[in-house]
């Protein structure tokens, strides 16, 4: 065989050749410890987020709540005296793209823990390469209930919800303020969540309120600028209620170019991802429209549970940026405070000293540790539990942009999947009384 080197039997070459080897892997193998345990001169943090294309009217505020939380971070000393560095890939130019990106943190930039990602897509890309190549990952923001469901990893975990709890929440809600609709269509962006979130309503609402007809099921490519026939449609079929859960760009011309042709006045929008476009469309979104905050997300929050917290981190982005911030900034700074409770709570666990990868991945299970709203905690399966707000829009004179008020905060442990079943499967399941057991709205009190 070319380029095989063989030595005689028993021949003092081979043993000294065959020593020399061994002594080398140990060493090898003694730096790649050490590297792993050592404390590092900086934390460097690799975040995957659209800083490109229509989804980065998203993406782009969750770069900066990172950059705003870890300035804060670095200037009270670091994390146990270590400063943090984030190390930013755009996700916008697709799948294969990212998992390139996913590849050169690791193996390149050899960043310490990586947050990754808003598409659906990418998760599920990234998942199996997070335990591959034995990197700490949080799932920062994106949806689909799959990931957990599907399989379970040892280096991966999901900071916030998933999609189940929140389509669930939008529904329950919907069931309480327009118990009586009868039809309804869906217009949701034609990738893994706007699928697989329409799944999970139709398959809860069959369970909760059987019978209600689905006039339409409109699925625009990502990334969608014209919706001119979807709303003609609409506009003909005249649904009870219009679903969507698209996000970003694409929701922002859907709401414009429906309230152009006056779609709002024909039927009940139902938007749980649309907090995130509140700013950006301003009044042109009429009152009326039922909204979630996918999440316990916003910064007119009616009970936080740290009012001074949220308070602070809403008025310190505002004056950075100079606009409010939406859900994706919440989710980002989920995942700083998660990574900085479970970097705390490893390091605490090894007496002081700087935990492996192993080490660190094995601290976020069972983690708890605060949003800007409330507490989320990391099931044993990986996948975060995380309230949710939804409410109904409402004009106000203090806000160019609608507020919400009739808000209700679903608690995570009501509305989401036990660990070990499967979404579609546990929704068929639940009892027809759920809505009624909802808790009160609360309004909007400036």
């Amino acid at each position: 065989m070319a380029g095989d080197v063989r030595f005689a039997p028993g021949s003092l070459t081979r043993r000294a050749a065959l020593g020399a080897l061994g002594v080398g892997s140990l060493a090898l193998a003694g730096r790649s410890v050490q590297a792993q345990a050592a404390k590092p001169s900086e934390l460097k943090v690799g975040i995957a987020t659209y800083l490109s294309g229509p989804a980065s009217v998203f993406g782009v505020p969750g770069r900066q709540a990172a950059e705003m939380l870890f300035d804060e971070i670095n200037a009270e000393g670091g994390i146990a005296g270590v400063k943090v560095r984030p190390i930013f890939v755009d996700e916008g130019p697709g799948v294969d793209h990212f998992v390139g990106e996913y590849r050169r943190l690791v193996q390149s930039e050899n960043v310490n823990i990586i947050f990754s990602a808003i598409s659906s897509a990418d998760c599920l890309a990234c998942t199996p390469l997070a335990d591959e190549l034995k990197r700490p990952t949080l799932l920062w923001d994106c949806g689909t209930q799959r990931i957990f469901e599907d399989a379970r990893y040892q280096y991966a975990v999901r900071t916030q919800g998933n999609a189940t709890p929140e389509v669930l929440a939008a529904l329950l809600y919907v069931l309480r303020a327009k118990p009586d609709f009868r039809s309804i269509a869906v217009v949701n962006q034609d990738y893994a969540w706007g699928r697989d979130s329409w799944a999970i309503w139709k398959t809860a609402m069959d369970t909760l309120k059987p019978g209600v007809r689905v006039a339409a099921e409109f699925f625009p490519r990502f990334g969608a600028t014209d919706f001119s026939t979807e709303v003609t449609r609409l506009l003909a079929l005249r649904p009870d209620v219009i679903l969507t859960t698209s996000w970003g760009g694409d929701l922002d011309a859907f709401i414009r170019q429906s309230a152009e042709r006056r779609l709002f006045e024909r039927s009940t929008f139902v938007m749980p991802l649309a907090e995130s476009s509140l700013e950006r469309v301003g009044k042109t979104l009429p009152a009326g429209v039922i909204v979630g905050g996918r999440g316990d997300h916003w910064f007119g929050h009616p009970s936080p549970k740290d009012p001074a917290l949220l308070a602070r981190f809403t008025e310190n982005y505002r004056k950075r940026f100079s606009t409010w911030p939406i859900y994706p900034t919440h989710h980002m700074a989920q995942a700083v405070f998660a990574m900085k409770a479970g970097y705390e709570k490893a390091i605490k666990a090894k007496g002081g000293g700087w935990p492996t990868d192993a080490e660190l991945a094995a601290a976020f299970q069972g983690l708890e540790f605060p949003s800007l709203t409330g507490t989320i905690k990391i099931r044993e399966d990986g996948q975060g539990l995380e309230d949710q707000l939804i409410g109904t829009t409402v004009h106000t004179d203090k806000y160019p942009f609608p507020v919400l008020t009739d808000m209700v905060v679903f608690k995570a442990a009501d509305i989401t999947t036990p660990v070990g079943q499967k979404s579609l499967d546990w929704l068929k399941t639940l009892s027809p009384d759920m809505p009624g057991k909802m808790p009160a709205p609360v309004p909007y009190r400036g």
